[in-house]
């Protein structure tokens, strides 16, 4: 099969044939039918974070089983599939209180040393799976606890969407800030996680819905995505100042889609008395987040979230209910779609500001 491969950092992707083994216990074999560019990937790619080489990479799947292991549950060939990183065990602390998002034992849902790679390179060599994914590949080897069935009626280009960037953002604002109804928002980052994030900030019932970003055309999308106030960052001096003066003293939530310390800054900055501050996107791990000791007292509060605290095998069978409904916009996200040979290109869009969300279709 073809996968994209990562070999150094930084590098970019190079095409590659790689031998994909068969379901082993609790495995499921999935044919890829789309897949979305992350920007966590980028950030892989660049370098700014560490990982075992080679390795396909990608983790916004979705697909058809094509095979199945032995006590595999729920899930059989011919089903259509999205994978998710957020793969649990079910069994550790993490799990069993109520947060499989933050699963902490992996070795549960990941081959043992000494059983064959899942992938390998035609000498023999073993390459590793983004997020234990690996969704830029013609096929997929996943773990059944990193998949959810969802509904053929649903666009398998438009389901992989869900399986990382809508569920991060929209599960930002609906689980892990679970936002009032008539509270004001502010979104930093206009990207396919913000946008996932204004669309939950809509759904959820916000009043005002405030989009900063540096992109006319992205500030544009988000409009259509629910969006109500807009602050170019490109022509205002102080984006804090301008957010403040749109509510009358800061947002009761803001949102950080971008993954950089001064935005982080910014979002705590930008809040009124009591409110909070969500860490969305990847802030490399060197950088440092600066905050004055004193506004603490105003019992501002700043948190992070991981794929938006999600439970996805419920919350992505609800969204898609809220897609095939029409309250859920996927199709307006998708600024492009390419196939596996050009996501170099692909990436270098997304570094450019040029897209929302690209998505690879493969035939």
């Amino acid at each position: 099969m073809k996968a994209a491969v990562l070999s150094e950092q930084p590098g970019d992707l190079v095409i590659e044939d790689l031998s994909i083994d068969k379901p082993s216990r609790g495995e499921v074999l999935i044919q890829t039918v789309g897949a979305g560019l992350c920007h966590s990937d980028l950030h892989f790619m660049e370098g700014l974070f560490r990982t075992q080489l080679p390795i396909v990479m990608g983790h916004e799947s979705a697909g058809i089983v094509q095979a199945v292991g032995d006590d595999v549950d729920g899930i059989a060939v011919g089903d259509h599939v999205v994978a998710c990183l957020s793969i649990f065990c079910g069994r550790c602390p993490q799990c069993l209180g109520g947060h499989p998002n933050r699963c902490a034992n992996p070795r549960a849902t990941s081959r043992n040393k000494g059983e064959p790679s899942r992938l390998t390179r035609a000498d023999g060599t073993a390459v590793d799976q983004m997020a234990r994914l690996g969704g830029f590949a013609e096929e997929m080897l996943v773990h059944q606890n990193g998949l959810v069935k969802v509904t053929p009626d649903m666009p398998l280009d438009k389901a992989c969407l869900i399986g990382c960037g809508v569920t991060t953002g929209f599960g930002a604002v609906t689980r892990t800030a679970r936002i009032e109804v008539g509270s004001s928002v502010c979104v930093i980052g206009a990207g396919g996680i913000g946008l996932a994030a204004i669309q939950g900030a809509r759904i959820a019932g916000a009043n005002k819905i405030i989009v900063v970003d540096i992109s006319a055309s992205k500030l544009e999308t988000a409009r259509s995505m629910g969006g109500t106030h807009f602050v170019n960052a490109s022509e205002v001096d102080d984006v804090v100042g301008a957010v403040r003066e749109m509510t009358g003293g800061g947002v009761d939530y803001s949102f950080e889609a971008i993954g950089r310390s001064a935005t982080v800054r910014q979002a705590f900055d930008m809040l009124a008395v009591g409110g909070t501050a969500t860490v969305i996107g990847m802030v490399p791990s060197k950088d440092v987040v600066e905050l004055r000791g004193i506004d603490f007292l105003q019992e501002k509060k700043l948190q992070g979230s991981m794929m938006g605290s999600n439970q996805f095998r419920t919350d992505i069978p609800r969204m898609i209910d809220m897609y095939l409904d029409g309250r859920l916009l996927l199709d307006e996200m998708v600024s492009a779609t390419i196939d596996l040979e050009g996501i170099n290109e692909g990436y270098t869009m997304m570094k450019n500001g040029e897209v929302a969300r690209t998505v690879i279709t493969f035939s």
